[in-house]
C-alpha cells in the first residue's frame, strides 16, 4: 500500500473511531450562530485554491463553517506546538505533520491529499533575460528564496541539485546558485510578490504559483527529469473540540470531491 493511500485509510479509521465515541453536530445554516466553525491552518500555497475549497465544502455541508489562516507550513506548525487554536493543519510537505504526530498533537497520521510540481519564475519583463533554469547560476543574477524551514526551501534544494547533475548545467551550478540569493522570505506567497514587483531576477515556487501568478510572472520551466514533486499532508488537530467534523472537512478534502476543485487551480492527485 502506498503511502498516500494508506494515508487516506488511516484518516477513515479515524473519522469512524471518532464518529463512534461522538455525535456530530446538526447541520444548520453557516449563516446561523450554532453553525460549527473550523479554523484551517494551510500552507500559504494553497490560498489561492481554498476560498473555492471553502465555497465548496460548505456549500455541501450547510452546517459548517470554515475559518482559514495561511503562513508557512513550519511557522503554522510552531503555533500549533505553542498551543495555536486549530482544528485542521494542510502543510505544503509531510514533514510539518510528522512532527506533530511525534509530538502526539495530531489526531491520526497524516493524510496526503494533494501534490505540486516546482517551477521557475520571472518578472513579466524579464530584467535578466533568464530563459533557462541554467540561467540562476550566471554572476549578479538576483534570487528570491524562502527561510529555512519553509518547505519550498527544501524542494527548491533538490531540484537544484537535481538540476546540477544534468547533462549541461555547468560545474559549481549549485554553488553559484546558493550564491545568488539575495533575500529570504517568510513564505512563498512573499516569494511571488517580490518577483512579481520585479524586486528580484527570479525565484523558484510551485507550479500553481506560477499559474496563479500569471498576469505578474512569466514561467521558466523545469526539465521534468530534474523536477520534484512536492507532497501536500493535513493532520487532525488532537485538541480539537470538534475533532468529528475536523476529520470529515480533511476527508473530504483528500478525496475525489477535494480533488476535482484542487485540479482546478493546477494542483496534482495525491502522490
Amino acid at each position: 500500500m502506498n503511502v498516500a493511500r494508506a494515508g487516506r485509510v488511516g484518516l477513515l479509521g479515524l473519522i469512524l473511531t471518532i464518529a463512534g465515541a461522538c455525535s456530530p453536530p446538526a447541520a444548520t445554516s453557516a449563516a446561523s450562530p450554532g453553525a460549527t466553525e473550523l479554523t484551517v491552518y494551510a500552507a500559504a500555497s494553497l490560498a489561492a485554491v481554498l476560498g473555492e475549497v471553502k465555497k465548496a465544502y460548505e456549500g455541501a455541508n450547510p452546517g459548517i463553517r470554515l475559518i482559514l489562516s495561511t503562513d508557512s507550513s513550519s511557522a503554522l506548525a510552531t503555533k500549533i506546538e505553542q498551543g495555536a487554536q486549530a482544528d485542521v493543519f494542510l502543510s505544503a510537505d509531510t514533514t510539518n505533520p510528522g512532527k506533530l504526530v511525534a509530538a502526539g498533537l495530531a489526531a491520526g497520521a497524516p493524510a496526503i491529499f494533494a501534490s505540486n510540481r516546482l517551477t521557475v519564475i520571472v518578472p513579466s519583463a524579464n530584467p535578466a533575460a533568464i530563459h533557462s533554469p541554467s540561467d540562476l547560476a550566471r554572476p549578479g543574477v538576483k534570487i528570491i528564496a524562502a527561510g529555512d524551514g519553509v518547505p519550498i526551501t527544501s524542494y527548491a534544494n533538490q531540484l537544484i541539485q537535481n538540476l546540477a547533475a544534468s547533462p549541461g548545467y555547468p560545474a559549481g551550478f549549485a554553488k553559484a546558485y546558493a550564491a545568488n540569493v539575495v533575500s529570504r522570505e517568510d513564505n512563498v506567497a512573499a516569494v511571488v510578490t517580490k518577483v512579481a514587483l520585479a524586486e528580484g531576477d527570479a525565484a523558484v515556487v510551485y507550479a500553481t504559483d506560477a499559474r496563479g501568478s500569471a498576469s505578474r510572472v512569466v514561467e521558466v520551466p523545469v526539465p521534468d527529469a530534474a523536477n520534484v514533486i512536492a507532497r501536500y499532508a493535513g493532520v487532525v488537530i488532537r485538541a480539537s473540540p470538534r475533532v468529528v467534523a475536523a476529520a470529515g472537512f480533511l476527508g473530504w478534502l483528500a478525496g475525489p470531491a477535494g480533488h476535482a476543485v484542487l485540479r482546478l487551480s493546477g494542483f496534482l492527485p495525491p502522490a
